[in-house]
């Protein structure tokens, strides 16, 4: 493949796209955990989508890698499998037991500041630069300010210190899996998606057993929830979030996580009638500054196309 990101009008809209849909996943997940347990949550979303995904990747026969995968092929993609979704859904159901939900908020969006610098080393293409970073850190500041000190305030929890390490580990998870993705050879998008599902889902149904028990029944409500977390934010966005790493890279997917929190309150205003912080358009200004800083060139070469 292009070692050269390819930053389009398509992968603006994707990460867009998967800004929204991430920020609203929080709004079901609340409603979700109030008939199942934390893990079977996880394991159930990653399980649904993995049956999904694996239906679609057998109407396209099967297609993986283009050319026959070496053992460290192999093994890498084993590797992603298990931090892209499966390692982080547990660590994140631990430790948010202990931790504030906006320490959690924080920690994802460092996945951004935690990409750059393994990218400039790791990835051709991907050179981290004094604008850059100062781009990466104006939008890092605004999820904090969105936030609000809440985000480091203490629960008091004797497990606290444990629950924020899990957290800041699962963000680790989640960039480390997104430099991986990008140096793996060519292979079909579909196909990768599925594959790392289906790890994610052999990794945390046995997890869910062991941490949980056998899984809960749940209400008719319950499971509809449960199928459009599986089919939507984690069978879909997998997909997008696949696409966007392979062909725009994991520097530019990482933005993401600078939209989810601001898409997270607006939603939580529209649907639950929750009272918008008087920080929002502060933080959203600084959000949006760090994303045009940080993607100066690939805006300034869009508009010159357009």
């Amino acid at each position: 493949m292009n070692t050269t990101p390819q930053i389009t009008l398509t992968s603006w809209l994707l990460i867009a796209l998967l800004g929204f849909v991430w920020g609203g996943t929080f709004l079901f997940t609340e409603v979700a955990l109030t008939g199942i347990t934390p893990f079977w949550l996880a394991a159930s979303r990653i399980g649904l989508a993995a049956v999904v995904m694996l239906a679609l990747w057998a109407l396209r026969g099967f297609a993986l890698f283009t050319a026959r995968p070496s053992g460290s092929d192999i093994l890498v993609l084993v590797t992603i499998g298990i931090i892209s979704a499966a390692l982080p859904f547990s660590l994140l159901a631990w430790g948010q037991q202990y931790v504030t939900s906006g320490f959690a908020g924080v920690t994802m969006a460092s996945v951004a500041l935690i990409v750059l610098p393994m990218a400039h080393f790791l990835l051709p293409g991907e050179r981290m630069t004094p604008r850059k970073v100062g781009g990466f850190v104006i939008g890092f500041v605004g999820v904090i300010v969105l936030i609000g000190g809440q985000a480091f305030e203490s629960t008091g929890a004797a497990m606290e210190t444990a629950g924020r390490m899990a957290c800041v580990a699962a963000a680790s998870c989640y960039a480390v899996s997104s430099i991986l993705m990008r140096r793996l050879p060519a292979v079909d998008p579909i196909g990768l998606g599925t594959v790392l599902m289906l790890i994610g889902a052999a990794v945390m149904l046995p997890a869910a057993v062991l941490s949980e028990g056998p899984p809960p029944l749940p209400a008719p409500k319950i499971l509809a929830v449960l199928v459009f977390l599986g089919l939507i934010p984690t069978a879909g966005a997998a997909f997008l979030r696949v696409y966007v790493v392979r062909t725009a890279g994991p520097v530019f997917m990482s933005l993401v996580n600078y939209q989810v929190p601001v898409w997270s309150v607006l939603l939580g205003a529209l649907v639950l009638s929750e009272p918008l912080p008087m920080s929002l358009l502060y933080a959203m200004a600084l959000i949006l500054a760090g994303v045009g800083l940080s993607q100066y060139g690939a805006l300034k070469r869009l508009f010159q196309r357009g």
